[in-house]
């Protein structure tokens, strides 16, 4: 693989020339931007995957859920639908994608839509009879038809976008210059105990301009397994593990359960993976084959609500966002955007 990206390369600066080019014509007006009267938040990233939007969006959803009306608009990744849609309770993980699922069935009181096109999706939420108070944007920092208010760019601890590379020698899907358009970069899935030395190496690597902020999160997971049973983490410890991911980046939780000595046979499937029957099948297959009494089958949340209608003895594990430091800024931050943009005093 690393050799094909290799001889790729020449198709990665053709790629760059014409992300830079549509990048030059936003950015003169020659090809326009709407802009909305709701306040707009951007989540995103420059690579392709794995960087942690989702509990980012789950982040901003419990900071701001219970003094403004949320709606997440996404483009419903690999769902079997198309147009605007808004979840309801006869919505499935196929129909609106299993990012936009897992937000709908988490937070109750929330507005939760997909379309391609998030302006058309912008649009329609505000022409809603109670429209929501703020929108936030799952995956849509290349989304340059639409005149955020806010972005936040989301990078790796472990894949800092300024060591990739252009699409397809690399994940990035523009150049690393786009990062100037985000407010605030998040560090993310970054060690617990990562120094302040550390940090400030990484903050002079991004080299922010002076109207960004740089924060630092990492990934906390639930003690509480939750699924066809609801069981304790220390329970597991004892039982015999089958791990069934289909998600970007499995490695973090692979090292949460080798921390907590937990043994287990990984069944890795690729991202946002539809299971069909024969997989189902060797998933059962697999489980079988387990002889103990005490096993389970262990995934994450955003496979779990693609899959856990096909499966018995499915728990999943649940993770956040945690800022290593510095929480307060970010909230007050995010929480003065909306408070300005709003009209609320």
């Amino acid at each position: 693989m690393n050799f094909l990206r290799q001889i790729a390369y020449p198709l990665s600066l053709l790629y760059g020339l014409i992300t830079s080019f549509r990048n030059f014509l936003y950015n003169k007006n020659i090809i326009k931007s709407t802009a909305f009267k709701t306040p707009v938040i951007v989540v995103g990233n420059l690579s392709v995957g794995g960087t942690g939007k989702t509990p980012q969006i789950e982040y901003l959803i419990r900071l701001l859920q219970h003094d403004y009306k949320i709606a997440v608009l996404s483009r419903g990744y690999k769902r079997k639908s198309k147009g605007f849609i808004i979840a309801d309770e006869n919505i499935t993980a196929d129909i609106i994608g299993d990012e936009p699922f897992q937000y709908y069935k988490k937070f109750q009181d929330i507005i939760v839509a997909v379309d391609t096109n998030r302006t058309n999706g912008i649009h329609l939420l505000e022409k809603l009879k109670n429209p929501p108070d703020i929108i936030l944007l799952d995956d849509a920092f290349q989304h340059r038809k639409v005149r955020a208010g806010f972005n936040i760019l989301l990078t790796s601890y472990n894949n800092l976008y300024i060591d990739d590379m252009l699409l397809p020698t690399g994940n990035l899907r523009e150049k690393i210059s786009g990062a100037k358009r985000a407010q605030i970069i998040i560090v993310t899935k970054c060690p617990s105990d990562i120094s302040k030395k550390e940090q400030s190496k990484i903050v002079k690597r991004l080299n922010p301009t002076n109207k960004q902020t740089v924060f630092f999160t990492t990934i906390e997971y639930d003690n509480e397994l939750k699924g066809s049973s609801n069981l304790n983490f220390e329970d597991v410890k004892n039982m015999e593990i089958l791990l069934l991911t289909g998600i970007a980046n499995p490695t973090p939780l692979i090292n949460y359960l080798n921390s907590e000595k937990i043994k287990f046979k990984h069944l890795k499937y690729p991202d946002h993976y539809h299971f069909r029957n024969k997989d189902i099948e060797v998933i059962n297959n697999a489980f079988n084959t387990i002889q103990s009494n005490k096993k389970i089958i262990l995934t994450t949340e955003k496979d779990y609500v693609r899959i856990f209608v096909e499966l018995q003895n499915l728990v999943f594990i649940e993770i956040k966002t945690k800022f290593v430091n510095r929480s307060i800024d970010f909230d007050k931050i995010i929480k003065k955007y909306v408070e300005q943009s709003s009209g609320d005093s």
